[in-house]
């Protein structure tokens, strides 16, 4: 398991064709382990209670989803793919022509939504960070972390965890007897002894792309909410021999999801009071 700091969340460039990400783009070059970035955008966010689609609703004076694609880049992930869905044209208009689009045209799971892009990631042999357009404070940082940990030779897999209180509505983190991650048991699937574990699952992954889809054409629907999903993989990987690490954030506000214009507001607070107390 990896910890890491996080201090205040940065907001660097708005722009996703701007070109000054060099020392990002460094750090990934450095080594001949290749990445590509593919960033989940397809859900309509019932919670928002709004015709816009969640990922285009603003903080910090910029698009949710723009965060998420800054924050990549700047960690030296040039090739992105934004899965869009609901009122996709908008969230293509927004992100600009400098990142690739998949449409994900059902609903049915992270699974799923991952599964559109096989097309796309054809003959890749790389790794793919996965990413949530709606946790916008995910951190250059930390992507870079994924890359370097997903280079060792056994890690096939790297979650990308937080602690909570309260976790409830989150993945919880089941793992064996040496740290590793087990599997993932989602919220409505989960046992009463399950649902007191508090550490959770962000829904920001690290996945060697061959056994990314290899995994995903074994799974199911048979769960409570009868989606793919997404965090099944893990179990393929393991039975393949590999491992599937954690990687910890120390502060949860990096991690935090948003469903609704409440966590919004309770978020872009957060936020200001972290920079009114760097500034004392």
């Amino acid at each position: 398991m990896v910890r890491h700091r996080i201090l205040v969340p940065a907001f660097q460039g708005s722009n996703p064709c701007a070109s000054d990400h060099t020392i990002g783009k460094m750090v990934i070059m450095c080594g001949a382990h290749k990445v590509k970035g593919l960033i989940l955008a397809a859900g309509k966010g019932v919670r928002m209670k709004s015709d816009i689609p969640k990922v285009l609703h603003q903080l910090a004076g910029k698009p949710l989803v723009m965060h998420v694609v800054d924050n990549l880049k700047l960690a030296g992930i040039e090739d992105i793919i934004v899965v869009v869905g609901y009122r996709g044209e908008m969230v293509e208009e927004a992100i600009g022509s400098c990142v690739k689009t998949v449409w994900q045209r059902e609903q049915l799971g992270t699974g799923h939504a991952v599964m559109q892009t096989e097309g796309a990631l054809k003959g890749f042999d790389g790794g793919v960070i996965i990413a949530c357009g709606d946790v916008p404070l995910m951190k250059p940082e930390t992507f870079r972390i994924l890359v370097r940990e997903g280079a060792e030779e056994r890690v096939k897999a790297i979650v990308v965890t937080m602690r909570l209180d309260n976790p409830y509505g989150y993945g919880r983190i089941i793992k064996d007897e040496k740290g590793y991650i087990a599997r993932i048991i989602e919220e409505k699937d989960a046992s009463d002894e399950e649902k007191k574990i508090t550490e959770v699952n962000t829904g920001t992954y690290y996945f060697d792309a061959k056994l990314l889809f290899e995994g995903l054409a074994t799974v199911g629907t048979d769960n409570a909410q009868k989606e793919y999903y997404l965090p099944d993989v893990i179990q393929y990987i393991r039975k393949k021999g590999f491992i599937v690490k954690a990687l910890l954030l120390e502060n949860a506000l990096e991690g935090a999801g948003i469903n609704s214009r409440e966590e919004l507001q309770r978020i872009e607070s957060q936020i200001k009071g972290q920079v009114a107390q760097a500034k004392i």
